[in-house]
């Protein structure tokens, strides 16, 4: 079964917008998981845009006490800063059930390209076994191209999270098979390999199903800003649910 973790970044955007707690953080993830999602998401950055380092502690707090899983996304090697203290320190603070790695800079908007396993692999090496002894299982976000997907399970990764954004892409313009081909190549590359295979970044109710039905063993999807823009409309409780009824579908 593929599981549905939803990223709350984009609440506290919104919070951040204006100061104070509201809309909480908190009681955002709350709503997802009673309305049945199996995890929480948060992408803490250096320069503190939205989820914070303060907002990990107590989001560890609900997901540990709701026996659910906490995901922390974050560069590895990005180095603290006054309010962020790195994602090491995070991961060995609140013991989240999933780090993933991501390659991203202050400079993205948002995470678009995956690891270069051949410049990063020997780098990530001792982070992936620092993080596995906090009890983390480590996942490594790639490209779906990427010819080294292999090299993810050689450097001590349990998992890979490919980045989806160009199926997204594809999928609205109407093309999607080559990128859904691509995709599920990766997948078997992946689990080849030895690793679980999840997947992250523009998926929304109208691509993923699509996505799931041609891509082999998803184990965990990632979603975060188009759950949380379709939840505008209709209520984070109706979004999660139309999101768990995919998934549903293609089991």
């Amino acid at each position: 079964m593929t599981c549905l973790s939803v990223n709350v970044n984009k609440i506290a955007v919104l919070r951040n917008s204006r100061g104070g707690n509201d809309p909480d953080v908190l009681r955002a993830a709350a709503a997802c998981l009673d309305a049945g999602a199996h995890g929480i998401t948060v992408h803490p950055r250096p320069d503190q845009r939205h989820i914070r380092a303060d907002d990990v502690h107590v989001l560890s707090t609900l997901t540990r006490a709701r026996g659910v899983e906490f995901n922390i996304e974050g560069n590895p090697f990005a180095p603290p800063r006054p309010g962020y203290p790195g994602l090491l320190p995070l991961c060995e603070q609140t013991r989240p059930a999933q780090a993933t790695l991501v390659p991203d800079g202050d400079g993205q908007l948002t995470s678009d390209h995956g690891f270069d396993f051949a410049r990063d692999g020997e780098r990530l090496r001792p982070l992936i076994t620092a993080l596995k002894g906090c009890g983390c299982r480590v996942s490594l976000f790639v490209d779906a191209g990427n010819p080294d997907i292999a090299m993810a399970a050689a450097i001590g990764a349990d998992r890979v999270e490919l980045y989806t954004g160009p199926y997204a892409e594809a999928f609205a313009n109407g093309a999607p098979d080559a990128a859904l081909a691509l995709f599920a190549d990766a997948a078997r590359r992946a689990q080849a390999a030895g690793l679980g295979v999840n997947a992250g970044h523009d998926l929304s109710q109208a691509n993923l199903g699509r996505f799931l039905a041609q891509v082999p063993k998803v184990l965990e999807v990632s979603i975060g800003h188009a759950l949380i823009g379709e939840a505008l409309y209709d209520g984070l409780d109706a979004t999660v649910k139309g999101y768990l009824r995919v998934i549903g579908q293609r089991r």
